[in-house]
């Protein structure tokens, strides 16, 4: 990552950045799909464990969203699978339709790939907050002037 004159680090451009989504849901899928894709970040999608870690292993993301409830091999069965090989360094970002106690999502947040962790129904805009942060990405289209409201304008 470049540093900028200012010292802080330069974000990297979204378009650079692979997102693996997998949930067994296909609207679900869809929504998110959208919503990473108009962040401007390529997407590749999955539908159970097995696809994930195949996926994980072959494409080598730079983030997996991932479904905690999927069939046949679960999302936790996927963070372990990914943490014994090369995928250990693929961040992951967990979501769950299902309501858990805090101390099962604390135990979930300590796996070392695990970087967030989301109930849904996901909110757009958190969504993509978290990618961004976490793979220190730039969102389209930001401006840096301020906004001095509607009194503050140039005449």
């Amino acid at each position: 990552m470049e540093e900028t004159g200012e010292g802080t680090p330069e974000l990297a451009d979204p378009k650079d950045k692979l997102v693996l989504i997998v949930d067994d849901d296909e609207s679900i899928l869809d929504l998110m799909e959208h919503v990473v894709k108009k962040e401007g970040f390529r997407v590749e999608r999955g539908s159970d464990g097995q696809e994930a870690v195949a996926k994980a292993q072959s494409l080598h993301p730079d983030l997996m969203i991932l479904d905690f409830m999927l069939p046949g091999i679960g999302g936790f069965e996927v963070v372990k699978e990914l943490q014994a090989g090369d995928g250990s360094r693929i961040p992951i970002l967990v979501v769950t339709g299902r309501h858990m106690d805090r101390q099962s999502v604390d135990m979930i947040k300590h796996e070392g790939n695990v970087r967030e962790f989301m109930e849904k129904p996901i909110k757009p805009v958190i969504l993509a907050a978290a990618i961004h942060r976490i793979l220190r990405t730039r969102p389209p289209n930001i401006t840096r002037t301020t906004d001095r409201g509607p009194m503050g304008g140039r005449w």
